[in-house]
């Protein structure tokens, strides 16, 4: 990537780029400024309410689960330093659309934090000139300009004041991120100094700890509700991973810069929750602050915490720390401008890289000339922030950016992993240890809390306090909703267009017939299309399908596509021989040629273009590389086509003809799909089939899966065998050599195990002497999550 910028055009050739103008300290700022923002002042006084003293202990497991996505923030940063963070990662590594709602999910939670950041400023700024004393508190300016109205009409005015330091550039932005966070740390650092000292002062101090009601005051349901409630806190490494386009050297910036704010950020806000539970003093004064009634002896000073709310902080401060309420009205009024920054930051970045893969209109893209800046995403997203924070009841709708943080930072676990199994040769700067134990534990955690986040925010319809979880929930819906009509109506048509261009088909045989079945055959090796092309036909004849013939001209990743044309007559000549087998037998048939950098790429292209029913593999019976099962390209296909999969190694022997055919009994869809191709080719060689079945102690298939496949095999010749072995596998490869032809259904395997189609297929792949096919049937989302969370 380059140092300086790229301006956008209307050229399809010439993609944006930004430059790389931000340092490790300037993007560690940015998210420490976004993990300690409008949070540590709005969320602490409510948690400490929900937890008590464990609100400590809450922090401290936030920070830990916090560590496990970060990890895989880190992994995946540092491997695609690119604008749109999460959003680029699920699109690599999860079929469509899942990319582009990862994407809208994130603008939106980034947007709606960042409204409430503002809307928590306006609110801070008018306090503070309440404090000062230009202001009182119920003051009406001009008949008309309230409390709320002043601190909305501020909202508005520092969201485009940071829209203007955004679009100035990253450089800027990243410098006044370092001014701005180290202002707050060190007036937190005072509030903490202060804070302990009046603590340990009281010799009863351990009482506001371990009270009557002691350290787990509201039990594990309170720990819980509090962790939900903050989590969305340490979502700083969201933000950071957004610049990786614009950090110098990111590799090694990125993965650092995240743990630096972690290893910064959790004892902060663990030392601020003590100094808030153990330095306040329960006065008189303070309860009417609180605005409750009875006795100090009455109350705990974490309940009075959690009856101030977003003040509760900055009232302890008031008490011990000298100058306390303007001062930690100057550290909110940083923080809330720091957190910010930092989010407009985040959200015009995604709507950037949406935008550059044209999920999103196309001058949202475009790059400034002068400040190297993506300029109209960042006012597009000013310009959304601003308005929500004026017209929408901005502290009940952000309860929602909250539960999709949690949402956003599974998927990137699931990412993290399924990227391990989709493209193992990438270069991974920094890995996550012990893959893929600790992304699923993040996953499990993270959803978890999403259940105690709403249930302490009130679920109870309306649009009060108790209600914010409503509110979040309905918002969510209107949100997704939205996007599932600008994805079909607008951003679904284009992506295709995208993914042809990724991939031009140079060279079109004829269109394809648009039959209700269709089977793609990739073809390479002119030695093996005769064989692939019958079993090709014997499928389409079978569901009174058409057959796509497709091959791929594939240049390097610096080489530009249209180079590619160079060497289209070549493959053009293995698409007219395959095809003419189909014609021959008077099955409807097309061919084409793609060009890509990337074979596997190239195929799933098609098959989602085109709307595919199936796809047929070659396979040598080994993988090339010893960190792919069955050879990358195979693997990556197999793994993620959104159809139905057959990959066929041909026997050393084999001749075209087939006389005798092995179906394995195996239960389950797969299973019977591969019934399905073996009834296929039974009707087309009138050939006989022998159902297989193994007795043994750990794999003993029952009667009712013999009905199954026998069902599926339809009104073809069967004759069932039985042997009794300690080996399944052994058994199969022995039987095969007796017939032309295996057909064998992918097995369900363990989570952990490195297995594409499973280890029985496999290993009868790889052994057998005769053509063995595998099949795999799309089972939809189900087969897609199972395969996502599959690590290899």
């Amino acid at each position: 990537m380059s140092d300086s910028a790229e301006v956008s055009d209307d050229s399809p050739d010439v993609e944006a780029e930004l430059s790389r103008d931000m340092g490790l300290w300037g993007i560690t700022f940015i998210g420490i400024g976004a993990m300690i923002g409008a949070g540590v002042f709005a969320l602490t006084g409510f948690a400490a309410g929900l937890a008590g003293p464990a609100l400590l202990l809450a922090f401290l497991l936030n920070g830990i689960i916090a560590s496990f996505t970060a990890m895989s923030y880190a992994e995946l940063g540092a491997a695609f330093p690119r604008s749109g963070g999460a959003y680029n990662w699920v699109t690599e590594a999860i079929p469509r659309p899942w990319g582009f709602f990862t994407g809208w999910t994130n603008w939106f939670a980034q947007a709606v934090a960042c409204a409430l950041y503002a809307v928590t400023f306006g609110s801070f700024f008018v306090e503070f000139l309440v404090i000062l004393g230009p202001l009182h508190h119920d003051f009406v300016l001009f008949g008309v300009i309230t409390h709320s109205v002043l601190a909305k009409a501020l909202a508005a005015l520092v969201v485009a004041f940071f829209a203007y330091i955004n679009y100035r550039g990253a450089e800027e932005t990243g410098q006044i991120g370092i001014v701005v966070t180290t202002i707050k740390v060190i007036i937190l650092g005072v509030f903490v100094v202060f804070g302990s000292l009046a603590t340990v002062k009281d010799p009863t101090w351990t009482t506001k700890f371990l009270g009557e009601r002691g350290f787990f005051a509201n039990g594990v349901t309170g720990v819980l509700a509090a962790m939900g409630f903050t989590y969305v806190a340490f979502e700083g490494y969201d933000i950071i991973v957004q610049s990786g386009e614009e950090v110098k050297n990111p590799g090694t910036n990125i993965p650092k810069a995240i743990f630096y704010s972690i290893v910064v950020v959790i004892p902060i806000y663990i030392l601020v929750a003590f100094a808030a539970i153990g330095g306040i003093d329960i006065t008189a004064d303070i309860l009417e602050i609180a605005g409750v009634s009875g006795t100090p002896a009455d109350w705990t000073t974490w309940q009075l915490l959690g009856e101030m709310g977003e003040l509760g902080i900055i009232q302890a401060a008031g008490q011990f720390v000298p100058y306390g309420l303007p001062l930690l009205l100057v550290a909110g009024l940083t923080a809330t401008m720091s957190a910010l920054n930092a989010t407009l930051y985040a959200s015009s970045r995604i709507a950037f890289s949406m935008s550059r893969d044209k999920l999103l209109p196309d001058p949202l893209a475009r790059i400034h000339d002068d400040t190297r800046s993506p300029y109209l995403s960042i006012f597009a997203s000013g310009g959304m922030i601003g308005l929500m924070a004026i017209v929408l009841p901005i502290e009940s709708v952000a309860a929602s950016s909250s539960v999709m943080f949690l949402l956003l930072f599974s998927m990137v676990n699931v990412a993290v992993i399924a990227m391990r199994k989709n493209r193992p040769d990438l270069e991974r700067p920094f890995e996550v240890p012990f893959m893929p134990v600790l992304p699923i534990l993040g996953i499990v955690f993270q959803l978890l809390l999403a259940p105690f986040l709403l249930t302490s925010l009130g679920l109870q319809p309306g649009l009060g306090p108790e209600s914010e979880g409503f509110v979040a929930l309905v918002t969510m819906l209107i949100w997704f909703a939205l996007g599932v009509g600008v994805y079909y109506s607008y951003s679904r048509e284009r992506e295709l267009e995208r993914m042809e261009a990724q991939t031009p088909a140079v060279v079109t045989e004829r269109a394809p017939e648009d039959r209700e079945y269709q089977v793609v055959v990739p073809v390479s090796n002119p030695e093996n299309v005769e064989q692939f092309m019958r079993t090709a036909i014997d499928l389409a004849q079978e569901n009174d399908g058409e057959i796509l013939v497709m091959s791929v001209v594939t240049v390097p990743q610096q080489t530009p596509i249209a180079e590619g044309r160079a060497f289209v007559d070549e493959k053009r000549e293995v698409i007219d021989e395959a095809m003419s087998f189909a014609e021959d037998e008077n099955v409807p048939v097309s061919g084409t040629v793609r060009i890509g950098h990337d074979v596997s790429t190239a195929i799933l292209n098609t098959l989602e273009q085109q709307s595919s029913d199936a796809v047929l593999l070659g396979w040598r019976g080994r993988g090339r590389r010893r960190d792919a099962v069955l050879g990358s390209n195979v693997d990556a296909v197999v793994t993620g086509a959104p159809c139905d999969v057959f990959v066929e190694k041909i026997g050393a022997d084999a001749d075209g003809s087939v006389d005798s055919i092995l179906v394995p009994a195996a239960g389950g869809p797969h299973g019977e799909l591969a019934a399905e191709a073996a009834r296929a080719v039974a009707h087309s060689e009138d050939a006989p089939v022998t159902l297989f079945r193994v007795l043994s102690d750990g794999d003993d298939v029952g009667a009712d899966v013999l009905d199954n496949v026998k069902a599926a095999l339809g009104d073809v010749e069967v004759t069932v065998t039985e042997v009794e072995a300690d080996d399944v596998a052994d058994a199969i490869v022995e039987e095969s050599a007796n017939h032309d032809l295996t057909l064998v259904g992918a097995t369900r395997e363990g989570l952990l195990q490195q297995l594409v189609f499973g280890a029985i297929p496999e290993e009868v792949g790889r052994r057998a002497e005769s053509t063995v096919v595998m099949a795999k049937r799309n089972l939809g989302i189900t087969s897609r999550v199972r395969r996502w969370l599959r690590w290899e």
